[in-house]
């Protein structure tokens, strides 16, 4: 086995993931609390090589590319929009999906729908102490959020929000758009919110920077032109070595 060959398809696979990891950055790059994805580079044991009939084998390596979440606070922005809700500290915001289930997002842009309900963008249930915040149509008071969570609509009290803090960022899965997930909540070891505020009137940005993104896409897109040269000399030579040894004019 051609080990320079296998080296530089490795280098071009983890290029390619590399660059689709900061082309999903900027796509997200707007959305308020999307969380920046990283690629982390890592050489790992292929395998054993001789270079000649004969000789001792000596361990290669190649490289790996892995995957893991930037959670860094992003910038709050003030909307005065009173269904706009950030949140200063750690914790993540509760929703639930269509089947059921529960997913986390710091985006904080939220509405209410047909039945009075506070939902995302998507249409996702925004979930309060007691289940879903619903509010009244027929009430015309303001729609207070506390710095604590607790959700008001003029006096009455309609709940307080959901906020999930996690001791074990690395357990949550990402689902997209700015969602994650807990499979497995004990491994997440997830809690309710003790050191994060919620900030009404604002909504945090993603902490996403464009332009880092773009010179990360730039040097991905040169690393994986290099090792394609690599790849492409590599056969030129192996091309001129088989017509040396069958005596084939080059």
């Amino acid at each position: 086995m051609d080990v320079s060959l296998y080296s530089a398809a490795a280098a071009m696979n983890a290029s390619e993931r590399w660059q689709d990891m900061v082309a999903d950055n900027l796509s997200t790059a707007s959305v308020p609390g999307a969380r920046q994805q990283e690629i982390d580079f890592s050489a790992v044991q292929a395998g054993a090589s001789a270079s000649s009939p004969g000789a001792a084998a000596t361990n290669f390596v190649i490289p790996f590319a892995g995957a893991s979440t930037n959670f860094s606070q992003g910038e709050l922005k003030a909307t005065t929009r009173p269904m706009d809700v950030a949140l200063e500290g750690p914790g993540f915001f509760t929703v639930q999906l269509p089947d059921g289930s529960k997913a986390y997002t710091r985006n904080g842009g939220f509405r209410l729908n047909s039945q009075g309900q506070m939902t995302t963008n998507q249409g996702y249930l925004v979930v309060g102490s007691g289940g879903p915040l619903t509010f009244d149509p027929n009430n015309t008071a303001p729609i207070t959020i506390s710095n604590d969570g607790q959700v008001s609509q003029g006096a009455d009290v309609k709940g307080r929000m959901a906020v999930t803090e996690f001791g074990n960022l690395k357990a949550l899965t990402n689902g997209g758009g700015g969602y994650f997930r807990a499979d497995d909540p004990q491994l997440a070891q997830a809690k309710p919110a003790a050191a994060t505020n919620v900030r009404q009137g604002f909504v945090e940005e993603s902490n996403t920077s464009p332009t880092l993104a773009m010179a990360s896409l730039l040097t991905s897109m040169r690393l994986f032109e290099s090792n394609q040269k690599v790849m492409q000399m590599q056969g030129d030579r192996m091309t001129r070595t088989i017509n040396d040894l069958s005596g084939t004019a080059s």
